[in-house]
This record gives C-alpha cells, structure tokens and sequence, in this order.
C-alpha cells in the first residue's frame, strides 16, 4: 500500500513540475513577444524620426516627437474646441449607439433570415444592393437627411455594423444542428423555444466574432461622420487639421482612435471569453498568436 502511494505521489510531483515548467515557459514566451514588439516600434519610431530630420518635409509628414508634442499639448492644454476627453467621449458615444442599434437589428434580421429560407431568397437582391451602397455615399446622405448632430453619424455607424453582424447571424443561424431541432420539437419545444434555446445560443460564437470587426467598423462610421460635418468628435479634429496642414494632428487624432479601438477591443476579448467558457479547448495551438 505504502510503495503505490509513493508512486502516486511522485507522478504528482512530475505532473506539478510539467505544468510549471509549462507556465515559466508561457511566461519566457509573452515576455519575448512584448520585447519583440517593443523593439519594433522604437526601430520604426526612431527610423521615422531620423527620416524626418534630414531626408524628408516634416511639413508634410511631420514625426515622433512633433506627434507627442501635439498629444501632450491636447491633453494638458486642450484643443482649440475643447478638451481632448469631451472629443474622445462624442466619438465614443456615436460608435457605441451604432454598435448597439447596429448589433441588436443585425441579429435579430440574421438570425430571422437564417431561419426562414423562404424569405431569404426574396429579399436576397435587396440585401446585397444595400450592401453594395459605397459607405461615403451614406455618410454623406446620413448627414443631409439628419443634419451635422449626433444622429447622421450614429447612423453611418449604425449601417457599417449591421451588415458585419447580419451575415455572421445568417451564417450561425443556419449551421445549428438540424437533429437537435427535430428532437427539440419531437419533445414539444415550441418554435419560441426553439429559438431562444437552441438557435440563439448556437450562434452566439458566430454573433461574438462579428463583434471584433463591428466594433472597428463602428469607429469607423463615427468617424467617417464627423469627417463629413460635424462639431466635434475625433474625425472632427483630424479634418480640422488637413485643413490647417497640421499633420501632427492627423497622426495624433488616428492614434488616440487607434487606442480607443484596442482598449474597446480587449473589453469584447473578456466578455468573449466569459460568455464562452462552455466551448471545449482547441485542440492546436498554431494559430495561438492570431
């Protein structure tokens, strides 16, 4: 009895130090990546900076240290329509209420068009014509049909996510298993029922990878809105600053968007992986850095 307890405490004690070796490991390798990162940014910064310097108009390019000093100055000083948070939180409220109406009406059409074939097919060329719309054009009649206010970019933004979310939903609706439907109705499973269970859960991983990309087309729609006319808002200070030939500002307003787009996109990565910790691990790791 002795002698199996010794063995089985000494294949515990190799299996605690495989997985410890296993996360020293992990550690070793983010540890390298974000060095690897880093050093790619400061050969690219400081690449650019000596470029600017003498070979190249930094008029027209600008560089580094004229971009920092511009983020320093809109966000110690302010810009000259107002403080740089007041015009991070209109571009921010304009992507999320065109995340939100564009997440909620994708879904719900989607998942109604997965399901229903019959209905998909007659409105198949009308989807794909509106589809098709080039979105400068939207924006443009957005904001003649709306006005320079919140509403003309919500709306841009709004078209940008529904068609990103609608094709996942139809995408999802239609890969539930068709037995566990059947067996869902055999157990009496109304179609309500059968859709609040079954379907929407099942395309729930589909409709949570839409998301990464709705969420930049989101950005996007607000952005290209206040570009088009608008009274504040990031796009807004970014084309206030082609007008002046301020490209610092340019740079400086696409990286304060650039932030805002990664801080938004770790938010959804947690919520993912919250809402689908009922998935089973993948069995690679190849694509584990994509």
């Amino acid at each position: 009895m002795s002698l199996d307890l010794a063995a089985e405490f000494r294949t515990f004690e190799s299996e605690k130090d495989i997985l410890d070796r296993q996360r020293k490991n992990d550690r070793r390798r983010k540890l390298n990546i974000w060095l690897l990162r880093l050093g790619i940014l400061v050969v690219w910064l400081g690449s650019w900076e000596i470029t600017a310097t003498y070979w190249i108009d930094p008029f027209f390019y600008s560089k580094p240290s004229k971009i920092a000093e511009r983020l320093g100055e809109w966000f110690t000083v302010g810009t000259d329509f107002g403080p740089i948070w007041y015009q991070i939180w209109v571009t921010v409220e304009e992507a999320l209420l065109g995340l939100v109406l564009g997440v909620v009406a994708g879904v719900l059409v989607g998942v109604l068009l997965g399901r229903s074939r019959y209905l998909a097919d007659v409105l198949a060329p009308f989807v794909k014509g509106a589809n098709a719309l080039p979105r400068i054009v939207l924006a443009a009649l957005f904001f003649l049909w709306f006005g320079i206010g919140l509403s003309s970019k919500v709306a841009t933004a709004f078209i940008l996510v529904f068609f990103a979310v609608f094709f996942n939903a139809i995408a999802g609706a239609r890969e539930v298993d068709r037995n566990v439907i059947d067996n869902a109705r055999i157990l009496g499973a109304s179609r309500w029922q059968v859709l609040t269970a079954i379907v929407l859960p099942s395309a729930t991983s589909w409709i949570l990878s839409s998301l990464h990309t709705a969420l930049g087309f989101a950005l996007i729609g607000a952005v290209v809105g206040e570009y088009t006319g608008a009274q504040a808002g990031l796009g807004f200070l970014i084309s206030n600053a082609q007008g002046t030939f301020d490209a610092a500002g340019i740079y400086a307003g696409m990286i304060i968007i650039t932030v805002v787009a990664l801080a938004a996109e770790f938010l959804i990565g947690q919520a993912e992986n919250r809402l689908l910790r009922w998935r089973p691990a993948p069995g690679g790791t190849a694509a584990s850095g994509i």
